[in-house]
């Protein structure tokens, strides 16, 4: 049962962040959700393709045969169900086609799905160049760039 001691506030356990890493991170939030959005708007206004569009198609034409639908699952990060569902609207569009083969389903782009994603292709590269890769200034470029590349763990 919860007393009014579990209720009690507890300032030594509250780890809010200060007014400058708040600031801080709404600052890294908006840069991220504004580059973010210039370049999926980009891809859609050229291609008509959504994000999620555009992360499957641009894996389903890199190789050479159809991709197994898990290794679609392990690369994108998504959950099975998740890309099952997105797979299956972009295959009544037109842009993919499914298979069964006798451990897994394949995806494969179609003539159209290949059409749209090289136009999207040349709408992102403007789009994150225009969104980001210009916005950086030559003086601050190496060290923000090594930054974002240890946030990103690499």
């Amino acid at each position: 049962m919860l007393t009014r001691q579990h209720l009690a506030y507890d300032r030594s356990v509250d780890q809010r962040l200060s007014a400058d890493e708040l600031a801080t991170w709404v600052a890294w939030k908006r840069a991220s959700d504004t580059v973010w959005d210039q370049v999926v708007a980009a891809i859609t206004a050229a291609s008509g393709l959504s994000a999620a569009d555009f992360s499957v198609l641009t894996r389903a034409v890199e190789g050479s045969r159809p991709l197994r639908q898990q290794d679609l699952v392990d690369d994108l990060g998504w959950s099975r169900s998740r890309l099952s569902r997105q797979v299956a609207r972009m295959e009544e569009r037109g842009l993919v086609r499914r298979t069964a083969s006798p451990s897994s389903t394949l995806v494969e782009a179609t003539a159209e799905g290949r059409r749209r994603v090289a136009v999207a292709r040349s709408a992102h590269a403007e789009a994150v160049r225009a969104a980001l890769l210009t916005r950086v200034g030559e003086a601050e470029r190496e060290a923000f760039w090594r930054t974002v590349r240890t946030l990103a763990g690499e």
